[in-house]
């Protein structure tokens, strides 16, 4: 699970805000953990594929999912390294996308037509609900069915996996709940002294156990995890 995340620092006399690179792992027994966190000057191709390549280094090994935000930067480091990688876009960002591109009065119908497919309780449910939008939305607002087709099926990723870990699986929502209690720690200030002040501080959150990481839901299915798996051990 990677994302970039926008804390504001000083720097100099300005006050800027610079890219903090998250990325969290899930192990075997489903606990989540911080595998890698840095500050870049910019979240390119580039800032990521560096993260990517201490990975690797690391010994980390091949993941089985990753699960981004749709920054095209990520997106391509991760196919450079792991061109055969499944992607899961994240359900809440493409949400949150969609709603940026309909008119005021239809958000609410797009939500909830979003929400429905999204949630379905099954594959065919899914699948079926996708269909649904897609030709009601290429009516209704071309731009919001362009917008979804967009994510394609890295969308629905997530349906290759055990049920039980749809929930942890559709969106990066892990990460931002570190970010929020980041920023619930700093809203008193109006920026941190230095970018180094950044990364100690999220760090000493999460080592002191203010921040919280909870296992995936569904994780003894963890074995089993998806067909990926099987192709990848071949």
């Amino acid at each position: 699970m990677l994302d970039g995340w926008y804390p504001k620092v000083r720097i100099g006399r300005w006050r800027v805000r610079v890219p903090v690179l998250l990325t969290l792992g899930i192990q075997a027994d489903g606990q989540r953990v911080v595998l890698d966190l840095r500050v870049a000057g910019q979240e390119t191709t580039q800032a990521w594929q560096e993260v990517i390549e201490k990975l690797v280094e690391r010994h980390v090994g091949v993941p089985l999912l990753a699960i981004i935000d749709g920054n095209p930067g990520l997106h391509a480091a991760l196919r450079a390294q792991w061109p055969q990688l499944p992607i899961q876009r994240c359900t809440a960002h493409k949400l949150r996308n969609l709603l940026s591109r309909a008119p005021a009065h239809l958000r609410e119908e797009v939500a909830e037509d979003y929400r429905r497919m999204i949630y379905g309780k099954n594959r065919e449910v899914v699948e079926s609900a996708r269909r649904g939008f897609l030709k009601k939305w290429r009516l209704r607002c071309a731009v919001v069915a362009a917008s979804m087709e967009e994510a394609g099926e890295e969308l629905f990723t997530f349906l290759s996996f055990p049920p039980l870990q749809w929930k942890g699986l559709r969106t990066t929502n892990a990460l931002e709940r570190i970010n929020e209690e980041f920023r619930r720690r700093t809203k008193t200030q109006a920026s941190l002294p230095n970018e180094e002040a950044v990364v100690l501080l999220l760090f000493g959150l999460l080592r002191s156990g203010q921040v919280i990481l909870r296992r995936l839901t569904g994780w003894k299915e963890m074995p089993t995890a998806s067909p990926f798996s099987q192709k990848q051990a071949a």
